[in-house]
């Protein structure tokens, strides 16, 4: 019995082993979970400054913001997250104009150099903001760190929707819009936003739609320094206009920053903190974050989607850039999906275009077929190793009640004991 056991505590070990070599033979055939996003908050290891949205009123008390004599040593979290890399094997955004509407851009800034057209004042970019959400949109990364926008080709036309030192207005976003739709842009970038909404720049956004622009605006202001705990929720223009892609901020974890404006009706979230990107002075670099930056990075999307889409619509754009976002309380942009998923017809446009530059999409059959294969040869597997088990418990059993079923050899006793007794 003991020399039983002891097969059996060989059997078992076997089977441990086996198992240990026959799992893992299904684990390459599996699809990987996808990646997380990293949960540095954009500033470690990188000390730069920070780049305001807004300067003091008072001209003559603040001057321009200063060049940065900081450079990124590492590309930020946010470009991972959008998986640029991988976006430009399909879109680089090429051919599409993106009118920016905020602070100014200025057309020298480092890689932004022959691709950006500033009429007027829109060419001084004091601030510096409007020039850090370019390179965003269209910047090319030059320098060590890996800090492309999102459409590295596109066009940036820069216009002005606020004053020098940073202050929006409903005349100057709706001249801008306007300026943006007789030239034809196919996004309109619109980083500022009003707290109350205007009839005339309502018309002009309907407008810029009827004739071909994606709209894309900033769900809030950027906050205010002194803090957001007593301003009540409110839509914010022109981001509340129907059909505009209303976009918000989001911290590396996906959630909204704690200091955030609070609002309603926003369509998709997108990177807004910690975000690296340059300015008009200078080749180093500036942290920024709010509305502003998400929805360049939205309008990038935008311009890799009509790059590689010429024929679709407004709506069937902004369609595709919210029904391929990762699923959350928000939306999350996922540009890479929004250029490369194949999705219905319903959002194609009627009118005519180019033909779309076919999207590959990735044969998952051959690793199907290798899944089933894993899957079979485990299972067989594991019926031989219990085939085995049950044999080294049987055999030595029956072999010891002589071959006989276990009731005829208990019988057979019973009697022949019986029997020495009489």
């Amino acid at each position: 019995m003991r020399t039983s056991t002891r097969g059996v505590a060989r059997l078992l070990s076997c089977t441990g082993l086996a198992a240990a070599l026959l799992l893992p033979a299904a684990g390459p055939a599996l699809a990987a979970p996808p990646s997380r996003p990293p949960s540095a908050d954009g500033k470690k290891g990188q000390e730069l400054p920070g780049m305001p949205s807004a300067l003091a009123a008072d001209s003559e008390a603040a001057n321009c913001t200063p060049a940065s004599r900081e450079k990124a040593e590492k590309q930020d979290w946010s470009r991972q997250r959008l998986d640029l890399d991988r976006l430009h094997g399909y879109s680089t955004g090429a051919g599409v104009t993106v009118a920016l509407i905020d602070t100014g851009v200025d057309p020298d800034a480092a890689g932004l150099e022959g691709r950006v057209t500033a009429p007027g004042t829109a060419a001084e970019d004091c601030v510096g903001h409007g020039t850090f959400l370019a390179g965003l949109i269209a910047g090319t990364g030059e320098g060590a760190a890996p800090l492309t926008g999102v459409a590295p080709r596109a066009r940036i036309l820069a216009l002005r929707g606020t004053d020098t030192r940073g202050r929006a207005s409903a005349g100057l976003v709706t001249a801008a819009v306007r300026e943006a739709t007789e030239a034809g842009a196919g996004v309109i970038a619109v980083a500022v936003a009003l707290p109350r909404r205007d009839a005339e720049l309502s018309r002009a956004v309907a407008e810029a739609r009827e004739k071909g622009a994606v709209v894309v605006a900033a769900a809030t202001p950027d906050p205010p320094r002194g803090g957001t705990d007593d301003i009540p929720a409110r839509t914010y223009w022109p981001a509340g206009e129907p059909g505009v892609l209303s976009v918000a901020d989001m911290l590396p974890g996906g959630g909204r920053p704690e200091k955030a404006l609070p609002t309603s009706g926003i369509d998709l979230a997108a990177p807004g903190a910690g975000v690296v990107s340059g300015g008009p002075r200078g080749d180093g670099h500036y942290l920024g974050a709010g509305a502003s930056v998400a929805t360049a990075y939205a309008a990038g999307a935008a311009a890799a989607v009509r790059a590689a889409r010429p024929g679709d619509s407004p709506a069937a754009v902004a369609r595709r850039l919210t029904a391929t976002a990762y699923p959350a309380d928000i939306p999350q942009l996922d540009p890479y999906a929004a250029v490369t998923t194949v999705l219905g017809d319903t959002g194609r446009s009627a009118g005519t275009g180019r033909t779309a530059v076919p999207v590959s999409v990735r044969d998952t059959s051959s690793a199907d077929r290798a899944t089933d294969r894993a899957t079979l040869f485990v299972l067989v597997g594991t019926g031989g190793v219990l085939a085995l088990l049950w044999a080294a418990y049987a055999v030595p059993r029956a072999r010891a009640r002589g071959w006989r079923p276990a009731g005829a050899g208990g019988t057979a006793t019973a009697t022949t004991g019986a029997t020495e007794e009489d």
